[in-house]
């Protein structure tokens, strides 16, 4: 995947203003596909109705685990084992038969062309790539994965009210699930597009997002305006736990029926015969 370069990096500097701590948060947005390949997860389709390890909180049932090798692979997991979704298609290819009218078709993905980086090592501007993740249940499931949608693709020329797709409220540093986190609440502008209408990441008035700062994931939001179900669970946002980052996957863990690969992290042992 694309790198940044250490070479020409200049020392970070912590943000010194509310514009500075803005630029870096929607560039930490924009930089999930450059920023891994693979990611082990759990992810459940609400908000948790208490943070785990404190009174009141409990295993729930709805979590699904996660297994996803970029471009395209997912494995889904109910947390008793059952398989919910596996990627079949992963090994398909264009040969010479293959045509299209579209140039769109014929995009690379992203973690083979190079956007432009800021100091930090976020992505500024992202290239024209063929980007997308695999999706589950609703469209918030990939955008999570790809939080662009709170950015848009580049910084708008200039920072005037209501430019950006969503208006940052105060950035705070965070602890999400044992790793580090940016967290600020958010307000959709008239310019926010989702990337799915019906599931966007964060819908009217003011919405609680955290971004993973490792990966450049949104791991959590929560809808601040639309209250509680009766149970006293909120209505509408999602909850990620990353389990482990660039972990090496077989193929087997995605398809259907096993193509007897050998795990090659496992010591295979050789028996010579006596004599």
């Amino acid at each position: 995947m694309a790198a940044w370069d250490t070479s020409n990096r200049r020392e970070p500097r912590p943000p010194r203003d509310a514009a500075e701590q803005a630029a870096a948060f929607r560039d930490l947005c924009r930089s999930s596909p450059w920023k891994w390949h693979s990611l082990r997860f759990e992810y459940l389709d609400r908000p948790l109705a208490a943070e785990p390890g404190s009174p009141g909180a409990a295993p729930d049932p709805d979590r699904v685990r996660a297994w996803l090798r970029r471009p395209g692979a997912l494995r889904l997991e109910t947390a008793d084992g059952l398989v919910l979704q596996s990627t079949t298609g992963i090994n398909d290819s264009r040969d010479v038969f293959y045509t299209r009218s579209t140039r769109k078709t014929w995009l690379l993905p992203p973690h083979l062309v190079t956007p432009v980086y800021d100091d930090h090592g976020l992505v500024r501007r992202r290239p024209e790539a063929a980007y997308g993740e695999p999706g589950f249940g609703n469209g918030r499931f990939a955008a999570a994965l790809d939080p662009v949608e709170l950015a848009g693709n580049a910084p708008v020329p200039l920072e005037f009210p209501n430019a950006n797709p969503v208006e940052l409220g105060t950035i705070t540093d965070v602890v999400h699930e044992g790793r580090p986190a940016l967290e600020a609440t958010v307000t959709p502008n008239p310019g926010y597009r989702p990337s799915d209408p019906g599931a966007p990441l964060c819908r009217p008035g003011r919405t609680l997002v955290r971004i993973d700062a490792g990966t450049g994931v949104c791991v959590a939001s929560r809808w601040l305006e639309g209250g509680q179900k009766d149970d006293g669970t909120d209505v509408y946002g999602h909850w990620l736990r990353i389990l482990a980052v660039d972990e090496y996957m077989l193929d087997d863990l995605f398809l259907a029926e096993s193509m007897n690969l050998t795990d090659v992290r496992r010591h295979i042992s050789w028996e010579l015969p006596a004599g």
